[in-house]
Formats: C-alpha cells, structure tokens, sequence
C-alpha cells in the first residue's frame, strides 16, 4: 500500500497538538473565560480535529497524486493556524493582554484555506486516471 508517510506522521503529531489544546481548553480556561469564550474555543479545536483526520485520509489514499496531497497539505496547514489559531487567540481576548479582535479579519481566510482544500481534494480525485 502506498501512503504519504511525511502527512501522516504530521497528521498524528497535529492530533496530538489537538488533542493538548483541547485539554488545555477544557481544563485550564474554564476558571479564566466565560462560557461563550470556551465554547468559542472549542469551535477552533473541533475544525482542527477535522482537518487532521481529512490530512490523515489524504495520507493514506491510494492513487492522490503526491501534487495533490501537497497542495491538501498546504491548505489545510494554513487553515488550521489562520482559523483554529485565530479563533483560539479571539476567545482569549479577555485575558490577553493586547486586543485580539484586530486578527478577527483571518478567520474567514482560514477558512477560505479550508475550503480550498477540499475542492483541491476534490478536483485531484476527479482528474486522476
């Protein structure tokens, strides 16, 4: 079986990432945020969570064109730390010690990068023979 072994090792590592921030979110910022800014948080990890897997299952796909899962790779990483990372900064807002709300405008590109991902996916699986 051929798989992307470079995606995947990042892909697991990311999950780990993922799964101490969520920790962190859920442990360790429930005496500090309101329960509108943990649940905002939450929204970043579970995006996250998402797009790890959907690296992981890019990983392992037979026949994606490495070109493919290259580009995957780049859109996901990039909505990861534009979207998740602004949305984690955005629901600390209250305890930071500068004004977060002026990254809000990356968010929605984070997201963008996400989307683009998917249709990247999307258009390698579609045009390969």
């Amino acid at each position: 079986m051929n798989f992307n072994k470079n995606i995947i090792a990042i892909a697991a590592i990311l999950g780990a990432v993922t799964i101490a921030i969520g920790a962190f979110g859920a442990h360790g910022l429930k005496e500090l945020v309101s329960v509108k800014a943990l649940e905002t948080f939450e929204t970043g990890v579970r995006y996250q969570m998402y797009h790890v897997f959907g690296l992981l299952i890019v990983g392992f796909i037979p026949g994606i064109t490495s070109v493919t899962q290259k580009w995957v790779f780049r859109f996901f990483s990039i909505g990861i730390v534009f979207f998740s990372g602004s949305i984690y900064l955005l629901s600390l807002n209250e305890i930071l010690p500068f004004d977060a709300k002026t990254i809000g405008f990356i968010t929605p590109i984070g997201g963008l990068f996400f989307i683009m991902g998917w249709l990247r996916l999307a258009y390698g699986v579609i045009v390969n023979k």
